[in-house]
């Protein structure tokens, strides 16, 4: 008959006690890190519908600001600006306003971020504004 040395029993018992602790470390691990993954997903799709935004937006009022644009050319443009970049895969529900002053012209483009939380859509707003295009008259030589 064998005897067990008392470092090895105790390494046996040691080993049964430890059994199942892996499963358990991945059921407290997993949903934090799917936690992670997901916040860091929808961090990027917010960045990128965000950029996709104010891009649009600029876009929009390059054209609105231009010597002869119109309100209409702002909204044109920012719409055409948000098709080529992804339309509603990117910017859902987008919509472009614009307004001209005699001395500027802004678009301000608004729409929801796509999102991987159900239920949870991000409103997206953003503007820009540039100096309106326009044509002086020279001044007499002599006049102030």
């Amino acid at each position: 008959m064998s005897k067990r040395s008392p470092a090895r029993s105790s390494s046996c018992l040691r080993q049964r006690d430890e059994r199942g602790s892996v499963s358990i470390q991945l059921v407290i691990l997993l949903p934090a890190l799917f936690a992670v993954l997901f916040v860091g997903m929808q961090a990027a799709l917010y960045y990128h519908a965000r950029t996709v935004a104010i891009a649009a937006a600029q876009e929009g009022a390059r054209a609105a600001g231009a010597e002869r644009g119109r309100e209409a050319d702002g909204v044109d443009a920012a719409n055409d600006f948000i098709a080529e970049a992804g339309g509603h895969d990117v910017l859902s529900g987008s919509s472009a306003n614009a307004s001209r002053t005699a001395t500027q012209a802004t678009v301000t483009v608004s729409g929801f971020s796509l999102s991987v939380i159900p239920g949870w859509h991000v409103r997206i707003t953003q503007s820009a504004t540039v100096p309106a295009e326009r044509v002086t008259a020279p001044t007499a030589a002599g006049s102030p």
